[in-house]
């Protein structure tokens, strides 16, 4: 791919955006297969070599067994592989994060032989949501192709994969706070960790796994993380409603941004988004003010009443909507996925889907390796994994950063206004515009020139609303600007995504590691 063609897709994005003014609505078929993946014995590996049973060294350490560290256990160990999972607190986790499973994760899910977890937990399927303009208007954005995501308590499905994981006889998963990572002659060879009862031990592995979550004690071990705070979410569960269709979720697109979608069959979760790096205090009775006046007159009227309910039980949690790419620094015998790796602003709830893109991916890598213990020749193989998922995540980071950037900016420019309603007029046509955004937004169609293409009809869709059918010098102002504020928007998440890894892949010399070159007999210890 050269700059010709970039340029010439840009150019067809602004004049696709015009024409978008007059065109019929029109429907694109996008294709969700899964693949069907034949399951494997634990004995045999992906070449049918014998693997050893669990005893003596392990092969992997996973460090936290949230989605991700569950999700790699599982995956590893019916690939064969030895794992001890070391996760800071096995009871059942009470946060309000991690309640959304996009068509694409649920697609990832099932990959993984990890369907089954989302039953007997409640969780609810979610069709579409219903964007909510300012002005009272309605959009249904569907998933295509009769896609859905699920929804459900964050415990209850967490439990499920630990349960699905611990079920193997070649994992092992105990509780422990990992304090830090060994290091031996610039590999890391294991983890120092406490037990519940206080005991200090340490654990030994080819490979350490760091995948606990966003709040990582090792991160900085193995990157140099650039964390930053837009704004926080204010969290509720509605109860008490009476919604006029089902399986749908809410994006309230006003003053303030709202999102809401079924939890559970008698819960909504709710989330508030409160601009800015520090949040009014929920002690003294700041938030739940803040929520009454200001968000709760903005909530439609099928919610309003649940809404104020929830504010008056007084069950306000919140949490940061971290925002870091990914910037890992490769270091033999160590990796990391899952938000301890890549976080995204939450809007879009589309981090548990980058989170199992990531483990099908190191877990297709993995298989093909008889052995782990060349720490530093499977450290540079495993840099194409930073390549190889740039699709995925590049499209769920992006939209998630555009949509927050756009939506939560004051209506007092008026460019940043025009923006605004260009974006959710967008979303409006329906067909190839609101379900390509979704096809991107869901991972179904993680394809970046796509999102580029998405972005700068969007933007060219906004200029034609101001200059047609008569332009004004005011007008062509409000224009200009318009452009520059949405190249201002877009061009730094792109930057920070990587342009070059992302766009132009195949010039990365890490886009053509393949696995080093290992004898049969090294399996002994391995799979």
């Amino acid at each position: 791919m050269d700059s010709k063609h970039v340029f010439g897709g840009v150019v067809a994005a602004f004049l696709f955006g015009f024409v978008v003014l007059y065109s019929s609505r029109g429907r694109e078929n996008i294709k969700a297969s899964e693949k069907n993946r034949s399951k494997k014995t634990l004995e045999s590996s992906g070449n049918g070599v014998c693997r050893s049973n669990f005893a003596g060294n392990t092969d992997v350490i996973i460090v936290g067994a949230g989605v991700a560290g569950s999700a790699l256990a599982y995956a590893l160990a019916k690939d064969g592989w030895r794992v001890q999972v070391i996760e800071r607190d096995l009871t059942e986790p009470d946060r309000i994060v991690g309640e959304l499973l996009h068509a694409g994760g649920c697609i990832k899910l099932a990959e993984l032989g990890l369907e089954d977890c989302l039953d007997g937990i409640d969780s609810q399927i979610v069709f579409s949501f219903a964007a909510v303009h300012k002005d009272g208007r309605r959009t249904a954005i569907s998933y295509p192709s009769n896609a859905c995501s699920r929804s459900f308590h964050h415990g209850r499905f967490i439990q499920k994969l630990r349960e699905k994981a611990a079920s193997l006889p070649n994992v092992k998963l105990e509780q422990g706070t990992v304090t830090s990572l060994v290091e031996e002659n610039g590999s890391i060879k294991g983890v120092l960790y406490k037990t519940k009862a206080g005991q200090e031990l340490a654990a030994s592995a080819s490979l350490t796994i760091v995948c606990d979550g966003c709040f990582s004690n090792l991160r900085r071990n193995l990157c140099n993380p650039k964390i930053e705070v837009p704004s926080y979410f204010g969290g509720l569960v509605l109860e008490n409603y009476n919604l006029p269709y089902a399986n749908r979720a809410y994006f309230i697109l006003k003053d303030s941004i709202v999102v809401t979608y079924p939890i559970s069959s008698n819960e909504i979760r709710c989330f508030v988004d409160v601009p800015g790096s520090k949040q009014p205090p929920i002690s003294n009775g700041e938030m739940a003010s803040y929520l009454k006046t200001v968000v709760a007159p903005q909530m439609p009227p099928e919610l309003h009443n649940a809404f104020i309910c929830a504010i008056e039980k007084g069950n306000i949690r919140t949490m940061p909507n971290r925002i870091m790419a990914a910037s890992p620094s490769p270091t033999p015998g160590a990796f990391m996925i899952g938000d301890s790796l890549n976080m995204r602003h939450a809007v879009t709830g589309g981090g548990m889907t980058v989170g199992l893109s990531d483990v099908v991916l190191l877990r297709d890598l993995l298989r093909p390796l008889n052995d782990l213990r060349d720490g530093a020749a499977i450290c540079k193989y495993l840099e194409s994994f930073d390549i190889l998922r740039k699709p995925t995540a590049f499209a769920i980071n992006t939209l998630a950063s555009t949509l927050h950037t756009v939506f939560s900016s004051s209506d007092q420019d008026p460019s940043r206004k025009e923006m605004k309603e260009a974006f959710f007029n967008y979303l409006s046509l329906g067909g190839v515009f609101s379900e390509g955004l979704m096809a991107l937004l869901s991972g179904l169609n993680p394809a970046p020139l796509s999102l580029v293409f998405h972005c700068f009809a969007m933007l060219a869709y906004a200029v034609g609303r101001l200059l047609l059918p008569f332009p004004t010098p005011k007008r062509v102002c409000i224009a200009a600007k318009l452009i520059l504020v949405g190249l201002g928007i877009i061009f730094p998440i792109l930057k920070a995504e990587g342009i070059r890894a992302t766009f132009f892949p195949v010039t990365m010399p890490a886009y053509y590691r393949t696995p080093p070159v290992q004898s049969t007999d090294e399996r002994e210890t391995g799979k």
